[in-house]
């Protein structure tokens, strides 16, 4: 028989004899560097190379070692997988640790026979065997991935796994402080930031120290989630364990107080860190100013760099960037520009974020000159523009319904071999939409999806706005589906906009409907939902389903505002429901709704609409009382109450009032007053009050004109009516129906009785009347024919008398 013994220095011996016996075979513990363990009894043949076992799941431990170390030596690679079923993670350990002085023998151990295992279940015990060969090998990637396995094995714990890459150690390999570098940046960039401080804990008191980048990264990765008070933890550990700190370290620490709020604790930290020999760097004074200029502090950053200059620092393209984006935000923009200038002036070259910082801001302002002032500039400077170049460009154009600029940046992205992406095929679809071009909108959608966008929620919402307000419902609709069927969720703005849209339609089935679906998808309506719904209803008369969603509105926790308030006291109002409209008025004054200036004048207009304007007067000097300053509308709409029940002198009162409160009489007041004068023929006063008007600065229009030749059409006074007819023609108005209907009266009567005195057929005059309606009165250019007929029958107009038109009315 053949007895295998393994030293302490793993040189196996091999003792033969011609009988067999059973004894025990010592192995070196891997949990120890100085004691051996039993590990089991095996039975040998004398010539187990020569003779080997029948079958590979009958060798013993020891000799299955010595048998893979064998065909790893003799490059028997294939026959390696005999012995896959036999492998467990104690052999793995053991075979390794024999590889210890060959590398390359461990390589190949793994690569061919345990990592092609897929039945082979590891251990931490064996997994950690084999970081220590990648490690040692510099296949760091390797070694990672299967620190990586381990950490994400459920029931293993930190603890477990710093303790299987401690045992697993080969004697002196050299690799502790690499492997355990490796394990808390693996935690790091696995985002198990916790359970990575509580491995670096473990290493600590077990005495294993990492290195200072690993704590770095720890560091980093706690203060870039805003675990400042755990960073500061495991900082005060490093400095305790006695490892050396460098810049990398203060800046991280720096960028820590810096998120906390705490800029006055930098100085006395930045001492600290010079007592020790790590002194700021031009990324400590960049971390300072960007932070500085985040929350707003621009003098604090201006006198952090001009301290630089102190320290043997000047300013990076990072530090003006950093300003010149602090500028921005504060709305500075001349400062930020004056940065740029003063860049260039040193011999700085500004970058992209540079120009795209301020491009962004003009474009915000809606500034296009200046944002192409801007671009220029950058492409003269041969910055490079990207997506953020041109989406700024495209957004503010399109916003503003300027498509055609917007598509030149869009094809000039393209040439410089810019792919768009979903966010400006959504601009320049909102751009579309904004001008109503739904065709064009749809156009690029589908230019969209040819390019292998994928429509997003925001997207489709774009469309479906742009289609709801043009009134394509059905389209609107079949989108709808269409984002369903892509399994694009819709989300509560999606709803809310449909709902808005068949409200505005009329079709409140529809949108009730779309409220169900909602709230079966669990989106919750707010107040803007509730609050659409009921306006349609109103609009449509069901005053009895508004009153069931109020109610169900409540039922839901979600309280009527102001402008619920306000639907149905417009509603109420307009519908003649007065009472009820001054009921809920009342309420939303008991609930401690402060009223709108809108909601406010509804009222007003309630009480004039149910002749009241007394009342509307008593309220309109309750509402100056509380404190609500009223508009034109209010006073306006007052007037014209006290104007339709013929109390002028009330009217004047109140223009009087307006005027005191420093509000001037517009177009409205004045016309208000003059189309009550002309109603009951005063036109003398209506025309006093037309050169008040015009001495005001304010033009007539043409409710003005209306008021006064029909006020003069009444009176029979047609040569006034005339003038005025001929002066808003002028003046470029387009007479309405009012002025057509009483200027046709007025024509028929003259025209009949011309032709009475001078022609014959009564046809002939009705034909004339026709030319002259359709040439004259709607305002359509005039022949030169129908022109001479308007100047006779004018002619003959202004010398008719009242009693000779009459005359003429019961001849014809």
């Amino acid at each position: 028989m053949d007895l295998f013994l393994l030293n302490q220095k793993h040189t196996l011996t091999i003792l033969k004899t011609h009988k067999t016996y059973n004894f025990t075979t010592y192995l070196l513990n891997p949990a120890s560097k100085s004691s051996f363990r039993c590990l089991q009894t095996i039975e040998t043949s004398q010539n187990p190379y020569k003779e080997p076992f029948s079958s590979a799941t009958t060798l013993p431990h020891s000799l299955l070692v010595e048998k893979i170390i064998f065909n790893l030596k003799h490059g028997n690679v294939n026959s390696l997988l005999s012995y896959q079923l036999r492998l467990n993670p104690s052999v793995i350990v053991d075979v390794l640790c024999r590889c210890n002085g060959n590398l390359q023998l461990g390589q190949k151990f793994i690569d061919s026979l345990v990592l092609n295992g897929s039945n082979f279940k590891h251990s931490s015990i064996s997994l950690s065997a084999m970081v220590h060969v990648f490690v040692r090998s510099r296949r760091l990637s390797d070694a990672q991935a299967l620190i990586l396995r381990m950490i994400r094995r459920s029931g293993v714990s930190r603890v477990e796994v710093v303790e299987a890459l401690v045992s697993s150690m080969c004697g002196n390999c050299g690799t502790n402080n690499l492997v355990f570098d490796l394990l808390i940046r693996t935690y790091v960039q696995a985002r198990k930031l916790r359970e990575g401080t509580e491995a670096f804990r473990i290493l600590r008191s077990k005495g294993y120290l990492v290195s200072i980048n690993a704590c770095n990264s720890l560091l980093g990765g706690l203060v870039k989630i805003d675990w400042v008070e755990l960073a500061w933890e495991v900082h005060r550990e490093v400095v305790r364990s006695g490892i050396e700190l460098n810049a990398y370290t203060l800046n991280i620490m720096v960028n820590a107080l810096c998120k906390d709020g705490k800029f006055d604790d930098v100085k006395s930290f930045l001492s600290e860190m010079e007592g020790s020999g790590v002194y700021a760097d031009i990324v400590t004074y960049n971390t300072l100013i960007g932070a500085y200029c985040r929350e707003g502090l621009l003098e604090e950053a201006f006198e952090i760099m001009s301290s630089m200059a102190d320290k043997g620092l000047k300013p990076s393209l990072f530090t003006y960037n950093a300003i010149i984006n602090g500028l921005c935000k504060k709305g500075r923009y001349a400062r930020a520009k004056g940065i740029l200038i003063e860049m260039l002036n040193i011999g700085l070259s500004p970058d992209t974020t540079t120009y795209n910082t301020l491009l962004v801001e003009s474009c915000r302002r809606d500034n296009f000159s200046e944002a192409e002032e801007i671009f220029g500039e950058m492409l003269r400077q041969g910055v490079v523009p990207d997506l953020v170049s041109f989406s700024s460009l495209i957004a503010v154009f399109s916003r503003n319904r300027h498509l055609d600029q917007a598509l030149v940046y869009f094809r000039d992205m393209k040439k410089f071999g810019l792919v768009p992406d979903n966010v400006i095929y959504t601009v320049l679809m909102h751009g579309y939409c904004r001008n109503g071009n739904m065709l064009e909108a749809l156009k690029t959608r589908d230019e969209m999806l040819e390019q292998g966008c994928v429509l997003d929620v925001v997207a489709y919402n774009t469309i479906l706005n742009g289609l709801c307000k043009e009134k394509m419902l059905t389209d609107a609709d079949k989108l709808f589906d269409e984002m369903v069927e892509r399994g694009v969720l819709p989300d509560f703005y999606t709803f809310t906009t449909l709902i808005h849209g068949h409200c505005q339609d009329g079709n409140m089935i529809k949108a009730l409907s779309l409220f169900g679906t909602m709230t079966q998808r669990n989106i919750k309506p707010d107040i803007v939902a509730y609050n659409t719904l009921i306006d349609g209803f109103c609009k449509v008369g069901e005053m009895e389903k508004a009153s069931e969603l109020w109610d169900g509105m409540i039922s839901r926790k979600i309280f009527p505002n102001h402008i619920t308030y306000g639907i149905l006291i417009n509603a109420y109002c307009s519908a003649g429901h007065v009472s009820e409209a001054f009921r809920l008025w009342d309420v939303m004054i008991e609930k401690g709704i402060k009223p709108t200036l809108v909601t406010c004048n509804t009222v007003i207009k309630g009480y004039c609409r149910s002749g009241d304007s007394s009342k509307a007067d008593e309220f309109l000097g309750r509402m100056i009382a509380k404190g609500v300053a009223p508009d034109h509308i209010s006073y306006n709409t007052l007037i014209n109450g006290f104007v339709r029940e013929d109390n002028m002198n009330k009217a004047f009162l109140w223009i009087n009032k307006m005027e005191k409160e420093g509000l001037l009489p517009d177009i409205i007041t004045y016309n208000v007053v003059m189309n009550g004068f002309c109603r009951h023929g005063r036109m003398q006063e209506a025309e006093l009050v037309l050169r008040k008007m015009i001495e005001k600065g304010i033009n007539p229009d043409r409710s003005t004109y209306t008021a006064l030749i029909n006020g003069h059409v009444t009176q029979d006074n047609l040569n006034e009516a005339f003038r005025f007819h001929d002066e808003m023609l002028q003046r470029g108005f387009v007479p309405d129906d009012d002025i057509a209907l009483a200027n046709y009266a007025a024509f028929f009567d003259v025209v009949l009785y011309s032709f009475a005195v001078e022609f014959e057929p009564t046809q002939q005059a009705l034909w004339v009347v026709a030319d002259v309606h359709d040439g004259v009165s709607m305002g359509s250019p005039e022949s030169s024919e129908a022109q001479e007929k308007r100047v006779r029958i004018r002619g003959l107009a202004t010398g008719l008398k009242p009693e000779e038109k009459r005359q003429v009315r019961v001849t014809h």
